[in-house]
């Protein structure tokens, strides 16, 4: 991946806030270049103890990906005060920007 499109992906999710979350193909869009996928993949090599708010990245259907991190997403989310509706989406209102 471009190191430029990297960086953009990061500065991003960086900026989401609190009790917001925003999609894969959302941030793809604000990037010079970048797809959904490209976003999961940064997330993904990103390296332990980290501190960017990953758990604000959420599928275009307003759902959890299907990961390995996806129950200390969720646990996270509700911290924030962001709720799921009884099919596991999150309310429109919560999506930035």
């Amino acid at each position: 991946m471009n190191p430029l499109v990297r960086e953009q992906i990061l500065t991003i999710i960086a900026s989401i806030p609190e009790g917001r979350v925003t999609s894969y193909g959302r941030i793809a869009k604000m990037t010079d270049g970048a797809t959904a996928r490209m976003v999961a993949r940064a997330l993904r090599d990103l390296p332990s103890g980290h501190e960017l708010p990953w758990f604000r990245v959420v599928t275009s259907s307003r759902k959890l990906a299907d990961h390995s991190g996806a129950d200390e997403q969720r646990r996270r989310l509700i911290d924030e005060g962001i709720a799921f509706d009884v099919r596991g989406r999150i309310s429109v209102e919560r999506f930035w920007p």
